[in-house]
């Protein structure tokens, strides 16, 4: 299918939830609840990962970006693949981000439902490798009030990790 029959058909998709016709239950987002990758096509060749972090972070926290690239010439290949902190930041960046023009090139963002990591992964430090095996931002905080106390804790774990982590590079940067 062409890339902007695709980018047509999400904003179809889009719209009608948009207008109310589709309940939230229902809504074709749900079926990418478990992934907060999603993938980005008909990027201009000339942007580099700093460039593609500074648009896409509007919507929420990367925590990690996979910009395609040849591996003779080692130039972009006009997609890539973004993980968000959380999950819900995904929809909000498929919603917004899909048939906008960068550079004049009409983009296509949408939902990854199981990434893969690449096979040529040598060069990759542990965090990255670490998310890549236990996956990252998948979890969506609940609204239910019995499972309230779980986002509670998984948020205090998080920023206990963040603080962590801080004092870690405090320490080395002594």
């Amino acid at each position: 299918m062409n890339h902007l029959t695709k980018v047509k058909l999400i904003s179809q998709l889009n719209e009608l939830e948009a207008e109310g016709r589709v309940d939230t239950k229902a809504s074709w987002h749900s079926e990418y609840k478990d992934s907060s990758w999603i993938f980005l096509g008909g990027l201009p060749y000339e942007l580099t990962e700093g460039d593609i972090l500074c648009v896409f972070s509007q919507y929420g926290e990367i925590v990690n970006i996979n910009l395609v690239r040849d591996r003779k010439t080692g130039k972009s290949k006009g997609f890539c693949f973004i993980c968000y902190e959380d999950q819900r930041s995904t929809v909000l960046a498929v919603d917004n981000f899909n048939g906008i023009k960068i550079k004049g090139r009409t983009i296509r963002v949408d939902h990854v439902s199981n990434y893969r990591p690449p096979r040529d992964s040598e060069n990759v430090d542990d965090e990255t490798r670490e998310l890549w095996e236990k996956g990252c931002g998948a979890q969506t905080p609940s609204s239910s009030p019995s499972e309230g106390s779980k986002g509670e804790a998984l948020s205090k774990q998080h920023i206990q990790g963040k603080q962590t982590k801080n004092r870690e590079k405090t320490c080395r940067a002594s």
